[in-house]
């Protein structure tokens, strides 16, 4: 998103906390004149802070992510996701924000009927999703009683180069590219059948800048590249052997985003295919070296919560 801001011709500011990637991620912008980046934990932001002066866009992505976590520690998930969100709101309202874009989260659906519409009922069945949900809701409510212009961004499955390669046991990519630079088999879930909608991020970015310039608002569209890849495919595409581990419960067959709301309105279509994003990952796998290596049984351990909690 940095990226995409500065070649449209905007000062960028960054707020995180560095809790879930790398300041190496930014190093390729370390001296560009048109960034600054802050070291803040968007709890603790005052409304009155001079990060919102003079601000015209306002993407909110921070938060906490992963299941397993969100089971095991539920009161900072709320904190992060839903109260870090009324923070932004208030700095973004306090400094007149032109637009508001929040990137929401495809958990809220729980298990989907395919392809998924934004209308489908709302099923929130792990902390994480309940969590990004309410700071959705948040989000809308804002726009109604204060008048900040917002739209929200129901993310799928996105991934790209810069993913974060530490914390829990969760994205399949990360998990994957660690176990092929180790030379250990992929540890596929079930028995790789499941689809997911997999975006690739630069298309995750284009979709942002979009909303945030286009005149619609209080909008919520969903975000996917509209064609789920099996898991099996990933690993075709990735190259190596199989170790299957147990089908988890909770987890959908296949997430599918109906995307003709967000084409329709935002003019927007995904431009990077499975194929080419997959390879971009390989050509910069270095990346994943020092990322957690998984395997069967520490992938067994991790998961417990999520088989005790998450049965229905």
């Amino acid at each position: 998103m940095v990226d995409r801001l500065i070649a449209e011709g905007y000062q960028v500011r960054v707020i995180d906390d560095f809790s879930g990637g790398h300041e190496a991620n930014l190093s390729h912008l370390r001296n560009e004149p048109a960034l600054s980046v802050e070291r803040a934990d968007i709890r603790d932001l005052d409304p009155t802070s001079s990060v919102f002066d003079d601000v015209r866009l306002v993407f909110h992505f921070a938060g906490i992510g992963d299941i397993v976590p969100s089971i095991e520690r539920p009161t900072d998930y709320m904190s992060v996701n839903v109260q870090g969100t009324v923070r932004i709101l208030e700095g973004a309202r306090r400094s007149s924000a032109r637009r508001f874009v929040y990137a929401a989260s495809s958990s809220c659906y729980g298990l989907a009927e395919t392809p998924t519409k934004e209308t489908h009922p709302i099923d929130c069945r792990y902390p994480y999703a309940l969590s990004k949900y309410l700071g959705e809701q948040a989000v809308m409510h804002w726009g109604r009683v204060y008048g900040l212009s917002v739209n929200s961004i129901r993310i799928f499955n996105a991934y790209g180069v810069r993913s974060r390669t530490t914390g829990a046991y969760g994205a399949v990519f990360g998990v994957f590219l660690r176990q092929k630079i180790a030379g250990h088999p992929f540890t596929v879930v079930g028995d790789g059948s499941q689809r997911r909608d997999f975006l690739y991020v630069t298309d995750v970015a284009d979709a942002f800048f979009r909303a945030s310039v286009s005149p619609h608002s209080s909008r919520i569209w969903n975000l996917g590249a509209g064609a789920p890849q099996t898991v099996n495919r990933l690993v075709e595409l990735l190259g190596g052997t199989v170790e299957y581990i147990p089908k988890r419960p909770g987890e959908p067959d296949c997430t599918w985003a109906d995307i003709s709301r967000i084409s329709s309105d935002l003019g927007w279509q995904p431009q990077v295919s499975f194929e080419e994003g997959v390879a971009m990952m390989l050509a910069d796998i270095d990346r994943w070296r020092d990322a957690p290596l998984w395997d069967k049984a520490s992938i067994a351990n991790a998961t417990k919560t999520w088989f005790e909690y998450l049965k229905v």
